[in-house]
Order: C-alpha cells, then sequence, then structure tokens
C-alpha cells in the first residue's frame, strides 16, 4: 500500500473477516498525539472481485452506516465469493457530529478527492480512500442519503463516465441495486466526488440516495438493505439466489446541469406546491419563498428551469440565497 500518515492494523489479503481501524494521526488543543478512529472491515473469502463499500461520505446520512454496520457483524465469510472492504462511517466527524461537513475543518469530504495526504484531516481521509483502497478494487458503491437538506426519491445513482463501456457497467450495476428509480448525477461535472474518482481509477461506480431530511426512513432503509445484497450478488460475490426479483427494469433518469436545480433567490422559508415524483413543466411555479419577518413583503415565486419529474424538495424550509430547494429529472439517454 502506498506510504501515509494513516495506519491500520488489518491485512487487506488475509481471509475471513477483520475489524479495526484506521487510525489518522490528529493532534488538537488537548490531545498531544491523538487519532481520528475510522472503523473499517474487511471481509474475503475465495478469488471474486474486491468490493469497496463506503457510508457516512456526509454525516447527515444514516440508511448507509447503519446497513453497513450489518453487514459487518453478520455477513458470513463462508457465503461470498471475493472481498469486502467496508468503511461505514468514513467522514467519522461528520458522522459523530451529524452534520455534512467536518466539524475539524468544515470541509465536505464529498469534495475533496483525490485528497491531500499532507492537507487536512479530511483530505488526508480522502487521500486515504484514493490512494490506498482503490487500486484494491474492482467496484464501489457509495451509499448516501438526502441529509439534512433534501427530500429525495429513493434512488441508485450512476456515476458519468467516458468510456461508453465504462458507463454502461455503471447502469447495470445501478439497476441492479434495485431502487425505485436510477439517475446519472454528474454534479455539474465536479471532479471532486468519491465516485468520481472511483471512475478515474477504473472501477464500478454506484451511489444511492436513500430518502433524506435527517432521519432514518423505514422504506429507505429496507431499499438499501436489500440493494447492497442485489449488488453483490450481480457482481458475483454473492451468489444469484441472494438477489431480491423485481418485474421490470427501474427507469434511469439524470439531473440536467442547467436548469434541473431551482435555487433560492431570497431569505426566507421556502413553500413546495407539489410532491416528490410529481410531473412538473419548464416555467411552471415550484414555490414561493414567504419573507417571515416582513409580512407587507409578497413572496417570491421560484419556477422550474425544465420539464420532468420532481425528485428532490428542499429540507427544511429556510433559505437563503443559492440553496437548492427543488431538483427536476428527466430520462437519461445515453451518449
Amino acid at each position: 500500500m502506498k506510504k501515509t500518515i494513516g495506519y491500520t492494523d488489518i491485512d487487506f489479503d488475509k481471509p475471513g473477516k477483520q475489524t479495526g481501524f484506521l487510525d489518522l494521526p490528529y493532534s488538537p488543543h488537548g490531545d498531544a498525539w491523538g487519532t481520528i478512529r475510522i472503523p473499517l472491515a474487511v471481509i474475503a473469502n475465495g478469488k471474486g472481485p474486491t468490493v469497496i463499500f463506503e457510508g457516512g461520505n456526509h454525516g447527515d446520512e444514516y440508511e448507509g452506516p447503519i446497513t453497513l454496520g450489518e453487514v459487518i457483524r453478520d455477513l458470513d465469510p463462508a457465503t461470498i465469493n471475493g472481498r469486502l472492504i467496508i468503511i461505514p462511517a468514513i467522514n467519522l466527524p461528520a458522522v459523530a457530529a451529524g452534520t455534512r461537513t467536518s466539524p475539524i475543518d468544515q470541509l465536505n469530504f464529498n469534495r475533496t478527492f483525490p485528497g491531500d495526504s499532507l492537507g487536512t484531516p479530511t483530505q488526508q481521509i480522502s487521500a486515504w480512500v484514493n490512494d490506498n483502497l482503490f487500486p484494491l478494487a474492482d467496484a464501489f458503491i457509495d451509499l448516501h442519503s438526502g441529509g439534512l437538506s433534501l427530500q429525495i426519491i429513493p434512488s441508485a445513482i450512476i456515476e458519468p463516465a467516458e468510456d461508453p463501456a465504462h458507463l454502461q457497467r455503471n447502469i447495470d450495476c445501478a439497476v441492479a441495486f434495485g431502487a425505485p428509480m436510477s439517475v446519472v448525477i454528474g454534479n455539474r461535472g465536479d471532479p471532486r466526488t468519491a465516485t468520481a474518482s472511483a471512475v478515474r481509477a477504473g472501477l464500478t461506480s454506484v451511489g444511492t440516495e436513500m430518502a433524506g431530511a435527517g432521519t432514518v426512513t423505514i422504506e429507505a432503509l429496507a431499499l438499501c438493505r436489500r440493494g447492497v445484497r442485489n449488488v453483490l450478488a450481480h457482481l458475483g460475490v454473492l451468489p444469484q439466489a441472494a438477489k431480491a426479483t423485481s418485474n421490470a427494469a427501474p427507469p434511469v433518469f439524470e439531473i440536467p446541469d442547467r436548469g434541473g436545480h431551482t435555487l433560492a433567490t431570497v431569505d426566507g422559508v421556502f413553500e413546495p406546491f407539489h410532491e416528490l415524483g410529481t410531473k412538473v413543466s419548464a416555467g411552471q411555479p415550484a414555490g414561493r419563498i414567504h419573507c417571515l419577518i416582513n409580512p407587507a413583503q409578497p413572496p417570491t415565486e421560484l419556477r422550474y428551469g425544465v420539464s420532468g419529474v420532481l425528485y428532490g424538495r428542499r429540507h427544511p424550509g429556510r433559505v437563503t440565497p443559492g440553496n437548492c430547494c427543488a431538483v427536476v429529472v428527466v430520462p437519461f439517454v445515453a451518449p
């Protein structure tokens, strides 16, 4: 493995089940030689593919860490063919705080790849994943939810790839997850996400968005549990019998880089006009922002930028200019 300042006692080549930590040296006020202890597990048996599962990329997204904790505790190594590398709370400081960004350096872990091994703690974590784990793997599954700021239709997320064959691998794996819909999300071309970095490393890469609003949703958690097993069966790590069957492949959508996000233009409280899953039209009112401290001021109306399906909606109601209030997806057309 590449030399970094983080260290672990886990042997990635050893068969069976190992649980431990990535210890990242951290010396804040009050702790001269402390570490950030990031939970890490490896479950290995046979010669099948290596799959990385990541949860806790953002600390206010809970279905992924819950599901991966169960996998670590319950999965019998004898039932698999391959190797699972599981990091259920990768952004540990944010997970412990229940926040999207790290309370240590205020960085969004999912905008720091490929990282910096001598940077801030968040940059060091992403560098360790990028430099040490990605070279070991064939596939990368990054389990997200909407977090505190969004309610989202539970879905599997497809990371774009320039190579058509690689993109198709990502699509096939996302569809196999078995969510109600699969969505291509390019984050407006931002290359600093974990899944974008995994694609650059050649890995089949899939994400999720499991509801959100800063809570645990019963249906989304059940979907996440099923989806993890479905992906493992799709990749050949579990037998096909472990896969939950469905009658039809879910539709594939994408978020347009232009017009897919309806943003707040003023301070206030956003009143949405539509439920998730509603078909909406470009120019149609999406909601309005109320100025509660000046009741004489009429609310400011927001409109959708594209026609499609309402995929995500602001949570909580309080907004400032630039906050994402609504997200619309459109049918995906492969390039």
